[in-house]
């Protein structure tokens, strides 16, 4: 059995990576997102698809804004005793031309791509089992040597910023035997993909994506640790 904690649930790859954890009835699954709404879409289709699948819990809650000690953390332990995987999914894209990317947009980039992974595993380490992992889901964008695209410089910076905290995490986790390993995501047709790159169309679908994260997520502690895995068939 694996107890699951993912953020950025309700769209994308995220939404899509839940349904496809919790056809597994052995998974028990923690999904955050700041919409409501959405999480509730989510739980329903959830249990429609998978009747005979894991467990869903959905919390709707602002990786930036709420309280992570006082409400996130209780609401953890209220479901799980431990915790053997953590994805840190959640992020936002800023595409603006660099001279008009102010410093409030950088900052606010690196709040959400960057600093809620640290204040999740923070929280979640604790509480991880010998043996756990840790996904950290990066870009292409942040990836070294790949193509960078006008616009994207706060988003990229963030995302590669997330990729080296991986590596570090990794060698900080060894004596407990906790995994983190990072997925330089190429791109899958999400509305974030829509955003930065409108008219485009993706090479992989969101759902495919959502499977390779779960699987990734699932078994690769058995294999990798540390490393900065980019997975994309397409430019962009």
């Amino acid at each position: 059995m694996a107890n699951i904690i993912i953020t950025g649930a309700s769209s994308g790859i995220g939404f899509e990576t839940v349904l496809e954890l919790t056809k597994f009835k052995e998974n028990k699954v923690i999904a955050l997102a700041r919409s409501a709404d959405k999480l509730r879409k989510l739980h329903e289709i959830s249990s429609s698809l998978n009747q005979d699948g894991g467990e869903l819990f959905v919390a709707q809650f602002d990786l930036v804004k709420d309280d992570y000690q006082h409400a996130l953390l209780p609401f953890i332990q209220s479901k799980f005793e431990t915790v053997d995987i953590l994805i840190n999914n959640a992020g936002a894209l800023i595409n603006k031309p660099f001279m008009q990317t102010s410093l409030v947009d950088f900052a606010s980039q690196l709040q959400t791509n960057l600093l809620a992974s640290v204040q999740m595993t923070h929280l979640v380490v604790p509480l991880m089992t010998n043996g756990g992992h840790i996904v950290n889901i990066g870009s292409m964008g942040g990836y070294q040597g790949s193509s960078k695209f006008p616009g994207l410089s706060a988003y990229s910076s963030s995302k590669g910023a997330l990729s080296i905290l991986s590596e570090c995490l990794a060698e900080e986790l060894k004596e407990q035997n906790i995994k983190v390993n990072c997925l330089a995501l190429g791109s899958s047709q999400t509305e974030m993909f829509e955003e930065a790159f409108p008219g485009f169309e993706a090479g992989t679908l969101a759902f495919e994506m959502g499977k390779y994260v779960a699987n990734f997520a699932l078994t690769a502690n058995k294999f990798f640790n540390g490393k900065i895995i980019p997975v994309s068939n397409t430019t962009p």
